[in-house]
């Protein structure tokens, strides 16, 4: 099985139509593509598809699944935010559009006066720390991590997204390193999230997308983030965040040898509204 549920088109920030994508999976031998196109629904940004377009995006989607259907399967996803009490990647507020599953992220992180974005620009993420966090990079490291414990306890998805995107932050293309992944408090926060996703039962993804984009040289979770979710069972499956057609499969093979490095032997598949095993 050849699977990715991490998928990006031109209905949100990716460059290319959704059958474009489709197109290039069949000739990449997928067996399984979900569109995950980003959402914070009811809302909308520049980046996410347009509270308008949600129905649009749903159909098109259908109507590949049909036009595809003898080739390769397809599902609909989104890739839903969580901004407390405004969005949220839950099931009941998608109903409209009758998504096969749901991935869960945290982009935003509020304060008190503004919010930044865990994977902004460089400039932009550091400029706002210091608006709303004071300047305060610990603080605003730890909030990000607990608004992601937040939206894992209280809503109800599929696939846990990026579960270290702040790590962007520290890419070999920033001005300097955000945070020290090796201080305690960091190790203690990662630490702690694993221990709430394991008692959620949600499957994490391993994502290759900030590999794809130049930005880190290993995927989302970290080596050692990876290690603390084997060590409490917690299941993962195999997505690229692919906002191009070239992207959709890059990094599986060292992503794979990582989960095996790890313990793992089985990654996570969907379908037919289930998470399935399979060895590796």
């Amino acid at each position: 099985m050849k699977t990715n549920y991490h998928t990006h088109t031109n209905f949100c920030d990716g460059n290319s139509s959704p059958e474009d994508m489709v197109k290039a999976a069949i000739q990449k031998d997928f067996d399984i593509l979900g569109f995950s196109s980003h959402s914070m629904y009811p809302f909308s940004s520049d980046w996410h598809v347009s509270f308008r377009d949600h129905p649009l995006y749903a159909s098109e989607i259908s109507r590949l699944k049909e036009k595809y259907s003898d080739r390769i399967k397809i599902l609909l996803g989104f890739e839903a935010d969580f901004i407390q009490g405004v969005c949220a990647p839950d099931f009941s507020r998608y109903a409209d559009f009758k998504p096969d599953f749901l991935i869960g992220a945290v982009h935003y992180v509020p304060g008190e006066n503004g919010f930044f974005e865990a994977d902004g620009s460089f400039t932009e993420t550091r400029e706002k720390i210091n608006s709303v966090y004071g300047g305060d990079r610990k603080k605003a490291v730890q909030a990000y991590f607990d608004f992601e414990r937040t939206m894992i306890k209280t809503c109800n998805f599929t696939i846990l997204a990026h579960c270290d995107l702040i790590r962007k932050q520290n890419s070999i293309k920033a001005p300097d390193r955000l945070f020290d992944e090796s201080e305690s408090w960091y190790k203690n926060e990662i630490q702690e999230t694993a221990k709430i996703i394991a008692e959620s039962g949600v499957c994490v993804e391993i994502n290759t997308g900030g590999m794809s984009r130049g930005y880190l040289d290993s995927p989302y979770p970290s080596e050692e983030f990876l290690g603390l979710l084997y060590e409490r069972n917690v299941p993962i499956t195999l997505s690229s965040d692919a906002h191009a057609p070239d992207h959709l499969d890059f990094g599986f093979d060292g992503a794979i040898d990582l989960a095996k490095k790890i313990g793992y032997r089985e990654i996570q598949y969907f379908d037919e509204g289930k998470m399935i095993a399979r060895k590796i």
